[in-house]
């Protein structure tokens, strides 16, 4: 009866172990996971900020663009404006001439 009181022991103790074991085993799976989880979600989020670069890139050639376009602008503008200074200058010596000739 002893060896059977032993076996009995050793079975709840190796039923208590391999509980003890799936247990941990089911823990660390539910962990994986996580884990597993949480980098399918960093990669979305990669993605994500990966096509909100590009879509900024965009915006930023846009503006470059732009500016270089206006700078072109403003080049012509300054002309013209100089362009109209001589013309007022000269239009004041005109009228100084013609105010001169009609004395």
């Amino acid at each position: 009866m002893a060896s059977s009181e032993c076996q009995t022991r050793f079975g709840q103790s190796v039923k208590g172990l391999l509980s003890d074991k799936v247990g941990s085993c089911s823990g660390d799976a539910m962990a994986l996971t996580r884990q597993v989880l949480r980098g399918s979600r960093s990669q979305e989020l990669l993605g994500q900020a990966a096509r909100n670069m590009v879509i900024q890139e965009d915006a930023i050639l846009h503006s470059e663009d732009s500016l270089r376009k206006m700078s072109i602008i403003t080049t012509h503008l300054q002309y013209q404006q100089e362009a109209i200074q001589k013309n007022v200058e000269h239009s004041k010596n005109l009228q100084d001439q013609l105010r001169h000739l009609l004395k």
